[in-house]
């Protein structure tokens, strides 16, 4: 199987780090940015399968990016994953395309499930 690429955008650089080195276990490919800015150029450069975003991030937040990524590059399947969430955020995001919206601290095994499903829904579009 192909080894899915993995974008984790967060601003909370321990945070992003540590699932960094989790996914890798898993044996994800996992790129890193650590705000919406260094994420997009990310994205320009190497397109990655799915997307696991912060919303509340400095500069451009996360919903920002989401729109960008969506009208861009629609095939990439974009995760919130946010600790200062609120209904009206879960209920934009996915008006916005993401594919799931998931809180902070996040069960490890559940976000690896949902990635997962995320790239198979990838593949089949």
């Amino acid at each position: 199987m192909k080894q899915i690429k993995l974008l984790l955008v967060d601003d909370e650089e321990e945070l992003v780090k540590t699932l960094s080195e989790r996914m890798t276990m898993r044996d994800f490919g996992t790129d890193i940015a650590l705000n919406g800015e260094e994420a997009l150029k990310i994205v320009d450069n190497e397109v990655p399968d799915v997307m696991v975003l912060d919303l509340k991030m400095p500069g451009i937040d996360g919903m920002e990016v989401l729109k960008r990524i969506k009208k861009h590059y629609p095939e990439i399947q974009v995760i919130i994953l946010t600790g200062h969430g609120s209904d009206k955020d879960e209920q934009d995001s996915m008006e916005l395309g993401a594919f799931a919206y998931l809180t902070k601290p996040v069960n490890i095994n559940l976000l690896v499930a949902k990635i997962k499903e995320a790239y198979a829904l990838k593949v089949t579009v």
